[in-house]
């Protein structure tokens, strides 16, 4: 049997019309989907398939969107007995990792991420905070350069994608400083993101002890597989682990390529980003260029994976 790697999309990859082709074609997405809509008493479905962006792209949506179109591709997947020997997730891809290894129900983790979108929105005050991809620079140097900055400059290492691609997040007048700096001291380029906050800084903090009795409420199990965990990029399973890396995660850097690193050395034949987008696939291939990465989000990318797992080209 094949051995693969199920990736889940963070923040960023939602689009609109995503799931809306799986939606049409397999009655078990449409009933997740109807059943995500109840949970959350909106129609999350309905903002999915049409929009507008930039409500979709607000973070208390764009969290359970991801979580739902990645769980969605799970299922079917389930349905035709593809299991993961491990899976790992970008930021908030990381919910979707933990459900799909049987961690939590996604009946609480769905409007759990939306109650932590939220909560991240209200943790610095709107349009102050943002983040930046910083390309062409290692870690250390960009390190030694946000030490340059004033005290009330606040940027942090957000982050560690792949080769030559780090991102920074902070307070808005701390990015544009940074820039500056970073082109200065020999970043290729400095570019802003499409996000509402400064998120994985320690500028979300303040989330913290809300966000702590929130994750009290929900029921862990542990894992099925190992979930490589963003603040640590080593293998979670045990229920007791979880609670506490996830708090960790909401101002600690997504140690994403480390993770890749990690779960190669074990032996995979292929990643799989479930859900939408191919941003994971295409980091991962910057990490290593050999491996087989597939991003199923639709019936053909559906079908092109199955066909190779059970045994074909």
């Amino acid at each position: 049997m094949k051995r693969v790697a199920f990736l889940f999309p963070g923040q960023g990859s939602q689009a609109v019309g995503m799931g809306k082709a799986l939606y049409n074609e397999h009655s078990d997405v449409r009933a997740l989907f109807h059943q995500a809509d109840q949970l959350l008493e909106k129609e999350l479905t309905k903002l999915m398939f049409e929009g507008p962006e930039n409500e979709l792209t607000e973070t208390e949506n764009a969290q359970p969107a991801l979580l739902l179109s990645g769980i969605a591709v799970q299922k079917l997947l389930q349905k035709e007995s593809v299991r993961p020997v491990m899976a790992a997730g970008h930021s908030l891809g990381e919910y979707s990792a933990l459900v799909a290894a049987g961690a939590m129900p996604f009946e609480e983790a769905l409007p759990l991420v939306a109650t932590r979108g939220k909560l991240m929105e209200e943790a610095f005050p709107k349009g102050k905070g943002t983040m930046a991809a910083v390309l062409g620079m290692s870690q250390g140097d960009i390190e030694q350069t946000l030490e340059q900055l004033n005290d009330d400059q606040v940027v942090d290492i957000a982050n560690l994608n792949c080769p030559g691609q780090i991102v920074i997040s902070g307070s808005k007048e701390g990015i544009d400083a940074a820039a500056g700096l970073l082109k200065e001291n020999g970043a290729k380029r400095v570019l802003p993101l499409n996000v509402s906050g400064p998120f994985h800084s320690r500028l979300m903090k303040p989330a913290n002890e809300q966000y702590a009795k929130e994750l009290d409420r929900i029921t862990f199990s542990h894992n099925e597989f190992p979930v490589y965990a963003n603040v640590t990029a080593e293998p979670v399973t045990d229920k007791n682990s979880v609670k506490e890396l996830l708090i960790r995660q909401l101002y600690s850097p997504v140690r994403f390529e480390e993770s890749i690193r990690h779960m190669l050395d074990e032996g995979i034949d292929a990643f799989v980003e479930l859900g939408t987008g191919k941003v994971l696939s295409g980091l991962v291939r910057k990490i290593d260029r050999k491996t087989k990465t597939f991003a199923v989000q639709d019936p053909d990318s559906l079908k092109k994976f199955l066909t190779w797992y059970k045994g074909g080209s």
